[in-house]
């Protein structure tokens, strides 16, 4: 079965797996053996995003997005620098070379010919969410013709959005916005990304059940990738020495570190079946209740209990495969949490 990490990661049955090799090996790794060794100067990769929480914002702020990038980019050895401006201060500045590149943009075949992108690293996929009572059950934006709408501008989902004939669009300046038009009956429902749907059932269950519905088919879904401009020196060993790390962040637990989100579903080995990936050292005692699926698979068949678990980059064949001593604690818990780098988690108010 192919596997990730240059064979970094261990597939096991009932026995415990080795654990990962040291960060000191991986990194040399990276440079030797996949031929990934960037020469950067003194002077960081100039990126533009703009003001998009909780993907990008200003340091401090709700930003995973550019923590994800920035994570990456360190672990290959390549400094990054992240300024936030309007979106058509982004684009501009590419153009005019003030900007390198940018941490989250999604591709066109127009940007294709100015920039090489990453693979994807997340997916932004768009959800509906109505009040308590109310039918989240809609399949495509159709299906909300005469309906009020709350939608965050920024949110240039493409002709998903734009085209969505006899739904009534109301403008929200942010996420919380949005939630206050709906809570205040000014719009019949709002839409979110899926991660912020994921942190409110996380972190806020208990306000969430008692004031919203929460839909589980997204209505629009658009792939988020690292850009570099193609004039940049190295440019494609820098995304690929991006990609690498990414992956690696993927196994070993450092992506739902960032992301706070607990459990992570993805493809982690190549191989087309995705894995559950725990955050942390320990899984607690119990399998996993909420995923996040990164890039929106259909779910394997198979009881929670029955699927693969990374932990640690290493694999296990179910749940019963886990050593007991990793289930001593479970992953970061809810209360006061920070992402990496301190960036802030999004929490609304009702």
């Amino acid at each position: 079965m192919p596997s990730i990490s240059r064979g970094l990661l261990n597939r096991t049955r009932p026995a415990p797996a080795a654990h990962l090799r040291s960060r000191g090996v991986v990194f040399a790794l990276v440079f030797c053996l996949s031929g990934v060794a960037v020469a950067q100067g003194p002077a960081p990769l100039r990126l533009g995003s703009d003001e998009w929480p909780p993907f990008t914002d200003v340091p401090g702020g709700q930003r995973v997005a550019i923590a994800l990038v920035e994570t990456a980019l360190e672990r290959a050895g390549i400094s990054s620098q992240t300024t936030i401006v309007d979106w058509k201060d982004v684009e501009a500045g590419i153009r005019h070379g003030t900007f390198d590149g940018s941490a989250a943009m999604w591709k066109t075949e127009q940007r294709e010919r100015d920039l090489v992108f990453s693979r994807p690293y997340m997916e932004n996929r768009l959800v509906l969410v109505g009040r308590k009572g109310s039918d989240v059950s809609a399949t495509s934006m159709a299906d909300l013709a005469g309906k009020r709408v709350a939608a965050v501008g920024r949110y240039a989902y493409g002709e998903q959005i734009e085209q969505a004939k006899g739904v009534l669009f109301v403008n929200a300046r942010n996420d919380q916005d949005s939630l206050d038009k709906l809570l205040a009956g000014e719009v019949d429902y709002m839409l979110v990304d899926e991660l912020v749907a994921h942190f409110l059932l996380t972190y806020q269950a208990d306000e969430a059940s008692s004031n919203l519905e929460i839909g589980t088919t997204p209505l629009a879904r658009r792939m988020l990738h690292f850009a570099v401009r193609r004039d940049v020196p190295d440019a494609q060993r820098i995304v690929d020495a991006f990609d690498t790390e990414i992956r690696e962040m993927l196994a070993d637990g450092t992506y739902g570190e960032i992301l706070q989100v607990g459990w992570i579903r993805v493809d982690v080995d190549g191989d087309g079946l995705d894995e559950l990936v725990a955050l942390g050292d320990y899984v607690g005692d119990a399998p996993p209740g909420t995923v996040y699926d990164v890039f929106g698979h259909p779910p394997a068949d198979l009881p929670t209990e029955k699927q693969r678990i990374v932990v640690k980059g290493n694999v296990y064949e179910g749940w019963d495969a886990i050593p007991e001593e990793l289930k001593a604690k479970g992953p970061a818990g809810q209360g006061d949490v920070t992402y990496k780098q301190g960036t802030t988690l999004m929490t609304f108010k009702f």
